[in-house]
């Protein structure tokens, strides 16, 4: 498609209705902890707790969203999308986790709500992106199946009050990352090491998903109910068979332990073999309610895994092989072809109603130099190819019906503090000012359909 190539791409080449969009989180950006009657999250323990996060950085003040989402969305509004995805944070709705609804809490989701709206920019919600309130992880956390009812319990008081002008919701974000990296490797909050918990894990947060779509439905007359996971393409370092089975047994571990059971086939046959006793306990009927049917799936790409066989490994032998030649801050292969082949793949393997970008982005160290400008052409750059593979996998057929970019600000990321930028926008963290980037620039070209030049 000649629109696609050079300096032409715009808006314009993807089907009318296509959602362009930016994101967020909660914990990432948002700050004021400690106000309107705000509880504690496990990433404010998680942050705190010294060692745990590069440089001592933590999400007290972040980019202080709480009182500058007003200029936030005038950004967005300026950039031209028409969707925001952003969350709520549990702990401000219900500080202790369930109990007594903190009505400020809830108030500060209004306001932005009906701000967005008032910018004509449609609000995509998701209800958990990793801030548990900490009064329900002193309780046993994830790990204890009375927090899925405490998490419904919070989706259908914020669907309740929000459901009338919100109408999509997300009912988890990455819960393969809240699992995973936050019980099995510990390098997320709340920081536990124990497989058996974080497979136990993965099955609560599924189950509340598939609890709370009715909910939310009930709720929210006419919305659009989905889950977003990370998924990635996997591939293995050779043609050995080894190796090929190691990335198969990843592949399970990553993308169709999740997959699966959304959608209505269980849990994988070879990765039950392959936990063995630490496979989680579930309830009958378990499997039914996380099927669910939901009206999208969300994904957040950015990049691919490449595995070896490695028998050291005592969890699924595999062992991650650094890969190409091109690589962002984070060290994440630039790989914009993992992006297309992991949309068809869903698309022709799951079929889900509709499939959109809910994350993707990349981290690079930028700087502003001495004219105030932010000169990351290298994130443009790598924006330009993976739209061209949202258009690819459009043509082969996939459900592809939205993307938003991964992120609207420079915020605290996780683990890595505020050293890993992924923002559109460059945030001075001690004076809280907002500098658009070159690729933010860009996408607002792209966005207003204008000519959109590659940087040099």
């Amino acid at each position: 498609m000649q629109a696609l190539k050079g300096h032409s791409m715009n808006r314009n080449d993807f089907p009318r209705g296509f959602i362009w969009g930016t994101a967020t989180a909660s914990y990432q950006i948002e700050g004021a902890v400690h106000e309107d009657g705000r509880g504690q999250s496990i990433w404010d323990t998680f942050s705190h707790t010294p060692g745990k996060v590069k440089n001592g950085d933590t999400g007290d003040v972040a980019c202080d969203h709480y009182h500058r989402y007003r200029e936030d969305i005038a950004l967005m509004k300026e950039l031209g999308v028409n969707a925001y995805r952003f969350s709520l944070a549990w702990p401000r709705v219900f500080p202790e986790g369930r109990g007594t609804l903190n009505p400020k809490g809830l108030d500060f989701y209004q306001r932005l709500v009906d701000e967005l709206l008032n910018k004509d920019i449609t609000p995509w919600a998701t209800l958990y992106h990793w801030d548990l309130p900490q009064a329900l992880q002193d309780q046993g956390g994830w790990t204890n199946r009375d927090t899925v009812q405490a998490y419904v319990e919070y989706a259908d008081a914020v669907s309740g009050r929000l459901g009338d002008r919100v109408k999509h919701w997300i009912t988890h974000n990455e819960p393969w990352v809240a699992a995973i990296i936050g019980h099995l490797w510990g390098f997320h909050a709340p920081g536990l090491q124990d497989a058996a918990a974080a497979l136990q894990v993965s099955h609560h947060l599924l189950l509340s998903h598939g609890l709370a779509v009715p909910v939310l439905r009930a709720n929210s007359s006419g919305s659009s109910v989905g889950i977003t996971l990370n998924l990635s393409p996997i591939h293995p370092a050779s043609p050995a068979p080894q190796d090929v089975a190691a990335a198969r047994r990843q592949d399970g571990f990553h993308n169709r332990w999740f997959l699966d059971p959304l959608f209505g086939f269980g849990y994988p046959a070879d990765m039950l073999e392959a936990f063995g006793p630490l496979a989680p306990q579930m309830e009958a009927g378990d499997l039914e309610k996380i099927a669910a049917p939901t009206d999208f799936l969300g994904i957040n790409y950015y990049t691919r895994s490449v595995v070896k066989h490695d028998s050291s490994d005592p969890f699924l032998q595999t062992k991650g092989v650094r890969a190409g030649d091109e690589h962002t801050f984070f060290d994440w292969e630039v790989y914009p072809d993992g992006l297309r082949e992991i949309i068809v793949r869903v698309g022709r393997e799951y079929r889900p109603k509709a499939i959109y970008i809910t994350e993707n982005g990349a981290t690079y160290p930028d700087r502003i130099d001495t004219d105030g400008e932010v000169r990351d052409f290298e994130r443009q750059r790598y924006l330009e190819r993976h739209f061209a593979k949202l258009w690819e996998a459009i043509r082969e057929g996939a459900p592809l019906k939205g993307y938003f970019l991964w992120s609207l600000l420079d915020n605290f990321e996780w683990g890595e503090g505020y050293e890993k930028r992924f923002g559109i926008t460059y945030v001075d963290f001690a004076t809280q000012k907002r500098t658009l980037k070159h690729s933010g620039r860009w996408y607002r070209a792209f966005l207003h359909t204008t000519s959109v030049l590659s940087g040099n």
